[in-house]
């Protein structure tokens, strides 16, 4: 395509203020001629528009088609706001920037770190003086004014007015600092381009700049004006103009294909490089075999107080048994001794005789004696089941203890509370380690002691919740955000149809001109008609003179009626094609909208949903940990 023919239809802004005028529509300079038409130069359809000259140049079927009027889009900031390197790079960017412009304040990297909002609409209102000098700050509503300014610019991401309330806030200050660092970027381009005189290079003084220079700028235009009349007709893939383009720039900076293949094959080779490093450092082994150890050494020390457990019981036991057979070996004795009395007995009732009273007496002894045996052995048997229910009891009551202590040990490393170094222990030790030397003032000291940490463990969730809240608050405010940039499409629609409508109307007043001037110039024939015959009259006096001057009238008015109908030709091209430019980018524009809005109804439902669970899981947990 013509640089000269382009006319500006291209969806590029322009990146240098001038007044040249394009060469379409321009009128030749030439002397009056007889009966010239005088017809208005139309206004270019982007003369109302504003847009950023950041805008990338995309191709492809999966990229909706910008027409001259425009359109954003809310889209994800691919910048990491969040690296902690990043944001200190770019506090040191502004801070070289605003010393190098001559900034008044006393900034520096500390004080950049966290700034108050009245430091940052100093800094805010400096830069942007560089870009409007008759600039000044509002002293109301500025959070408002701000994110329009940087809106009005073509920043291409959503500041919320919010955000303008604690501009030093940690969850704050990054995206307001990227907002500030394209601004800056803004700044350097601005001045750049306001450096250069000349767009093209035909006008060009001889300079023999390159990357900033006309040459670049004349064949980025070049590929741009082709790219576009291709696309307006209907293509979406360019590759034959890509390749193009790339060898002229190719020539252009004399590039190596032979160092280009190597540093791609470099640049191959560090890339599997770094994705391996990044591998390895997500697997930590070294971690997971600490990891293990640390679990080994754990069950390692509950096996061995397990082991001194049952050999403290083992040895209870045997106190236990050696006392029963004591008693057993005492009373064993005992008998002993009864049956020596009873054979002593015996030998005396043998030897000696007794009276019937004595041998009742001795029987009744006998008795007594048996009896005093009979209860004593029971009271011995009762003794020793009273001991053995005692220590299935004390078995029992032990492996129940052990049991919850397990179980509040598993609930404790599910919840990540223990070993210390655990990551919700927060370096408190919620173990309960099994001793035999624990009494009941010991258990309750324990149990206050972990009540204690578990109280303000729940703390925490609670503020954690909090933030949560607080968090879901700020994506609500994002989607009111877009709620509004959802209306200011719909009223750059309502412009659009009222530029359509205002078109047509130009269109009609145009139709009645040239009707005018058709009868105008019938007129005129007539008139020439009429002086041709009075001419034909005074032949006599000078017939040669007549017909020179007849024929010069002759070409005179072709050239006339030729011009016309050119020019009555180029105008009615030209609003034709404004028209289906128009009404094909309004049922663009339209679609677009749609999408959009179906795309953010289903990121808010898909964030509502998400919000919801995690607000569920929080509620689960708290419950558990009250109910524990």
């Amino acid at each position: 395509m013509n640089r000269a023919s382009s006319s500006r239809l291209s969806e590029l802004p322009q990146r240098v203020e001038s007044n040249r005028m394009s060469m379409v529509y321009a009128t030749p300079q030439s002397k009056q001629s007889f009966g010239k038409l005088n017809i208005p130069k139309p206004q270019s359809v982007t003369s109302e528009r504003r847009t950023s000259f950041f805008g990338s140049r995309t191709s492809g079927t999966g990229v909706a088609r910008n027409s001259a009027f425009g359109g954003t889009e809310k889209m994800k900031d691919p910048r990491p706001l969040h690296d902690k390197a990043y944001v200190q790079q770019c506090i040191r960017q502004l801070c070289e920037f605003l010393s190098e412009k001559g900034f008044s304040g006393s900034m520096s990297v500390k004080s950049l770190q966290s700034p108050s909002t009245k430091e940052f609409l100093k800094i805010f209102e400096f830069i942007y003086c560089l870009l409007d000098p008759t600039f000044q700050m509002p002293t109301s509503k500025v959070e408002e004014e701000v994110p329009r300014i940087l809106k009005d610019l073509g920043y291409p991401f959503v500041l919320s007015k919010s955000s303008m309330y604690s501009v030093g806030a940690p969850h704050t200050w990054p995206q307001v600092l990227g907002a500030v660092v394209w601004l800056i970027d803004t700044v350097k381009v601005f001045c750049c381009m306001s450096d250069q005189d000349l767009l093209f290079a035909d006008f060009s003084d001889g300079s023999t700049e390159i990357e900033d220079g006309v040459e670049f700028n004349k064949l980025f235009l070049d590929y741009t004006a082709e790219t576009y009349n291709k696309f307006m007709q209907g293509a979406d893939t360019f590759d034959e103009e890509d390749a193009d383009y790339l060898a002229k720039l190719k020539r252009l900076y004399n590039v190596d294909e032979g160092l280009l293949a190597s540093m791609e094959e470099k640049y191959r080779i560090l890339s599997d490089e770094v994705e391996r490093l990044e591998k390895e450092s997500q697997t930590d082994r070294l971690m997971v075999k600490r990891t293990e150890k640390v679990k080994l050494q754990t069950d390692l020390q509950k096996l061995q107080s397990y082991r001194s457990n049952l050999e403290s019981f083992k040895a209870n036991l045997e106190n236990k048994a050696s006392g029963l057979a004591e008693e057993l070996e005492a009373s064993g004795l005992q008998v002993e001794t009864l049956k020596q009395e009873e054979s002593r007995l015996q030998h005396i009732l043998s030897t000696q005789k007794f009276t019937p009273a004595d041998i009742e007496r001795i029987n009744w002894e006998k008795r007594e004696l048996q009896q005093t045996i009979n209860s004593l052995s029971k009271s011995l048997e009762q003794a020793e089941q009273h001991m053995w229910n005692e220590e299935i009891a004390l078995a029992k009551a032990k492996e129940t203890a052990e049991v919850k202590l397990a179980e509040y040990h598993k609930l404790a490393r599910k919840l990540k509370l223990i070993p210390v170094s655990a990551e919700n222990a927060c370096g408190h030790d919620f173990e309960i380690r099994t001793s035999t030397e624990y009494g009941p003032s010991t258990v309750v000291q324990c149990r206050t002691q972990i009540q204690q940490l578990l109280r303000k463990l729940i703390t925490d969730v609670d503020e954690e919740c909090s933030r949560l809240t607080d968090m879901k608050l700020s994506l609500e405010e994002s989607i009111e955000q877009v709620n509004s940039n959802i209306s200011d499409k719909a009223n750059d629609l309502k412009q659009l149809r009222e530029q359509i409508r205002r078109l047509d109307e130009q269109l009609e007043q145009d139709m009645q001109d040239i009707a005018h001037e058709e009868q105008k110039w019938s007129a005129e024939m007539e008139s020439v008609e009429t002086h041709r015959k009075l001419l034909e009259k005074k032949v006599t006096l000078g017939y040669d003179e007549s017909v020179e001057q007849l024929k010069a009238a002759q070409q005179q008015y072709h050239l006339v009626l030729q011009e016309t109908n050119e020019e009555r030709r180029t105008v009615v091209n030209n609003l034709a094609s404004v028209l289906t430019t128009a009404a094909n980018h309004l049922s663009i524009v339209e679609k677009f909208l749609e999408d959009q809005h179906k795309r953010v109804d289903r990121v808010y439902a898909e964030a509502f949903r998400e919000d919801e669970v995690d607000i569920q899981k929080m509620k689960d947990i708290m419950e558990s940990f009250i109910a524990k």
